[in-house]
């Protein structure tokens, strides 16, 4: 071969490698920034169900069924509620017994691979926890947008807002709490949900266009009474919410913020979501770059909004040291920062999401305390 030739050869391959790395990254990236609707993020390893009985199941022993408070427990067509664990029930070594709550759809038989959620509620208010409620659309930039809302007498309004891993349906935990303060409450389906518009690129932007899906919500919430709102999101909704707080036209009518969950560090959480879709270790920093790409961020971009020098209004942060898609260092730093405005409520023990399942007293007592004097 001559050295023209096995130069030319030599760039081939390169091409080629750079090609498929390109590939990898973009692939890898599609799988961390799918829109995760109506299926749990696979941060822990499927449970296998052992066995049922009386507001019993018994479930492989691992971290996750150890933790402590109220979950789903889904896969397939199968919905459930798992309560506490049950540490007097007799179990084998390698199992745990923890009560069931109720089977809200499909059939728990032995053998059968569930995971842990945060969305305890399937259905609507009505029917899950027996709210009287309107379907509503609120007018998107992309087209409607399918909302909850559940009234009440206060002239301020939560407007609440999913994450990644559930859908409008989650927010349902916070509900009853809410009601029983007298707060309307808008919960808003936004862009890639069951019945909204698809992103034009058919991924999520992590909160930096996805807010202004929320902002249409601020908008409908002015048009029909509200005075002022607050904001209340988790994951990707906390993320939003803090966008609107930054950008919105409407920021002067937002009262206060409850971010569960903030996803304040993307880069981190693009490496986790590509990492428990089953990216390879050494493709995971091709697909951060990539999501950096096709979103478009520019170097701490979506960090801007989570800025403690821009935050102008009370905020609850609820997140704890063991989420592993959004880390709770941001959260706690902005809690550092700005202490005249955020309160931080840490909930150890917990998933991404999942602070309200962990302790859903403590939970209810630290939001109490953030919205009275907003009331």
């Amino acid at each position: 071969m001559g050295l023209r030739t096995a130069a030319a050869a030599a760039a081939i391959t390169v091409l080629g490698a750079g090609t498929a790395a390109v590939a990898a990254g973009r692939y890898a990236s599609d799988a961390a920034l799918e829109p995760w609707r109506r299926r749990p993020l696979p941060a822990d390893p499927p449970l296998t169900v052992h066995s049922t009985g009386a507001g019993r199941i018994t479930l492989t022993r691992s971290l996750a069924s150890l933790r402590p408070g109220t979950y789903g427990l889904t896969g397939g067509d199968t919905h459930a509620v798992v309560g506490p664990v049950i540490e007097d029930a007799p179990h084998a070594p390698d199992s745990v017994v923890r009560r069931l709550e109720r089977v809200t759809h499909g059939t728990l038989e032995p053998g059968a691979r569930l995971w842990l959620t945060p969305q305890v509620y399937l259905g609507n208010p009505r029917d899950a926890l027996g709210l009287d409620h309107a379907d509503v659309d609120v007018p998107g930039e992309l087209g409607p947008l399918p909302a909850w809302f559940v009234p009440g007498p206060r002239d301020t309004w939560v407007i609440t807002v999913h994450g990644f891993g559930t859908s409008r349906e989650h927010p349902m935990v916070v509900m009853p709490f809410l009601h029983r303060n007298r707060f309307p409450v808008l919960d808003l389906g936004y862009r890639g949900d069951v019945g909204a518009p698809r992103p034009p690129d058919g991924i999520s932007h992590l909160g930096d266009t996805e807010w202004r899906d929320l902002e249409a919500g601020i908008r409908y919430a002015v048009l029909y009474g509200a005075e002022t709102v607050v904001l209340y999101g988790f994951s990707t909704g906390a993320t939003m919410a803090l966008h609107a707080a930054a950008h919105s036209a409407l920021r002067h009518r937002i009262r206060g913020l409850v971010l569960d969950s903030p996803i304040l560090d993307w880069r981190t959480t693009v490496r986790a979501l590509a990492a428990a879709a089953g990216t390879p270790g050494p493709v995971l920093p091709l697909a951060v770059r990539a999501a950096q790409g096709r979103l478009g961020l520019d170097g701490d971009h979506l960090a801007e909004s989570s800025d403690p020098d821009t935050l102008s209004v009370p905020a609850l942060v609820v997140h704890g040291p063991d989420d592993t898609v959004a880390p709770w260092g941001p959260s706690r730093a902005l809690a550092d920062r700005r202490p005249d405005l955020v309160t931080l409520h840490t909930v150890p023990n917990a998933p991404h999401a999942s602070m309200w399942n962990a302790d859903a007293e403590s939970y209810e007592e630290a939001l109490r305390r953030f919205l009275t004097p907003l009331m």
